[in-house]
């Protein structure tokens, strides 16, 4: 499959990983306007990815150029130019690349090599999941310009790490390493440098890769929907999807090869 090429972004398929970098360094990758429309066509190309087994790619990383910097927030120097109505548009078009890579049938894996602050942060966590270097650094410092979040992390920090310590962290702007973001669950694990964090994230995508596509794409949807529901809702969510599996092929051939003690050959359908 042709993911395109793009201005800001660097794109290439390892094995089963889509890695997407985003290639800015010079300006530690902010999300300037132009990142962001790349992020959006790349999304938009993404977005008809299938599960069955013509498609070979089974998860996406995206991780930024450089030793230093994940995504280090949003482009303050463009902002500073913005009236409330282009504030506005910079921060929607924002939120459909995020909302679009939660809606992906693959899992994505935030693989953040240093800064991911402000934007980055909220980037990193529209990913399923995070990876981060021993280097690596987060925050919400928006209340230092006198502004807020505006990607999704006044939603998607609480979803993570709970409503007290999101207000902690929005609050005060502070910034926290990789180690205390481990600590309170924003991060998954923790990696010596960035080649073992990439290559974890390479392994982990792998991994998934054995397993039911349809089974993976259905549970990801189940659990974000499930995210703002309260227990009898979501356990009706979870039946929903519970049923929506039975309903596969992959379910069958994975169910008779336990039986026969066989490797099942998964057809993503």
């Amino acid at each position: 499959m042709e993911f395109g090429t793009y201005e800001t972004l660097l794109v290439e398929q390892r094995g089963s990983a889509l890695l997407v970098s985003i290639n800015q360094p010079k300006s530690m990758n902010a999300l300037a306007a132009a990142v962001v429309e790349d992020l959006h066509a790349l999304t938009e190309v993404l977005s008809r990815i299938g599960v069955d087994a013509h498609w070979p790619v089974r998860g996406v990383i995206i991780t930024g150029v450089g030793e230093k910097s994940f995504v280090a927030g949003a482009n303050i120097v463009e902002m500073n130019d913005m009236d409330p109505a282009a504030a506005l548009a910079y921060g929607k078009r924002m939120h459909s690349v995020t909302l679009a890579l939660e809606a992906l049938p693959i899992p994505v894996i935030a693989a953040v090599n240093g800064f991911a602050l402000g934007g980055g942060c909220e980037l990193a966590l529209a990913c399923d999941f995070i990876y981060a270097s021993a280097s690596a650094s987060f925050g919400q410092p928006e209340v230092n310009l006198g502004l807020v979040p505006g990607f999704g992390g006044s939603v998607r920090l609480q979803q993570r790490v709970g409503i007290s310590m999101a207000r902690e962290l929005i609050f005060t702007g502070r910034r926290i390493k990789s180690a205390e973001a481990l600590r309170i669950g924003l991060v998954n694990r923790v990696l010596e440098d960035n080649a073992a964090l990439l290559a974890a994230a390479e392994e982990t995508i792998n991994e998934i890769a054995s397993k039911a596509p349809t089974a993976v794409a259905n549970v990801k949807d189940a659990l974000n929907e499930i995210a703002g529901l309260n227990v009898v809702d979501g356990l009706e969510a979870e039946a929903r999807s519970f049923v929506k599996a039975f309903e596969t092929q992959d379910s069958v051939i994975g169910r008779a090869a336990f039986v026969a003690k066989s490797v099942p050959d998964f057809p993503g359908n």
